[in-house]
């Protein structure tokens, strides 16, 4: 009877799922403690949820889609199964036409998609500042390039934020340690979705 059961050292434990978050001080964590940052933050909710899941922190500070485009692949490492992609937001505030950022992100994803990582676009929206005209324009990227590119979208990163002084730094930019979980928490469906999206591995 002991011969159907294999010894513990034979059976391969399965490796986590390894998502990297792209990005800028967004994710990188302006102003926070390593822990705080939104990537160790959503590795510990989806830890909570049952889910063997590290989540990567390759956000820059500064970053725009330019860097971003830039750096891209020595900071997506081979045996990435998944990027929360969430850049253009520098971009924006610098008021840098939208067809740039547009192009940079586009080649972002087919770069992603050549080398078959799947990506979690996480959309960005004009400040109200910059008028409805460029809004408009720069508004339509993340779903268009979305469908365009056949990956997941989440609409707006700051979602359940913007607007409230108590979730965001003295800046009034960045999110405080109470902004990055609540970005988490809101964000936590669609990652979890991405997550069940992903081919087995």
């Amino acid at each position: 009877m002991s011969l159907i059961f294999a010894a513990p050292e034979a059976v391969a434990a399965p490796r986590p799922v390894k998502l990297v978050a792209f990005g800028d001080s967004l994710t990188a964590g302006y102003r926070l403690p390593a822990e705080a940052a939104f990537p160790a933050v959503l590795e510990r909710m989806l830890r909570a949820k049952g889910r063997d899941v590290t989540v990567a922190n390759a956000g820059v500070s500064g970053d725009t889609t330019t860097g971003g485009l830039d750096r891209l692949d020595w900071s997506v490492p081979d045996g990435t199964d998944g990027v929360i992609l969430e850049l253009g937001a520098n971009d924006m505030l610098r008021g840098t036409d939208p067809a740039i950022p547009r192009r940079n992100l586009a080649a972002m994803l087919d770069t992603l998609k050549a080398r078959h990582v799947p990506v979690l676009i996480a959309g960005m929206r004009a400040a109200p500042n910059l008028g409805p005209a460029y809004a408009a324009s720069f508004d339509a990227i993340y779903p268009d390039l979305a469908k365009q590119s056949g990956a997941m979208l989440y609409p707006f990163f700051l979602d359940g934020i913007i607007g409230d002084p108590a979730q965001h730094l003295d800046d009034g930019l960045h999110p405080n340690v109470k902004g990055v979980e609540t970005i988490a928490a809101r964000m936590l469906p669609a990652v979890e979705h991405f997550l069940d999206s992903l081919p087995a591995h």
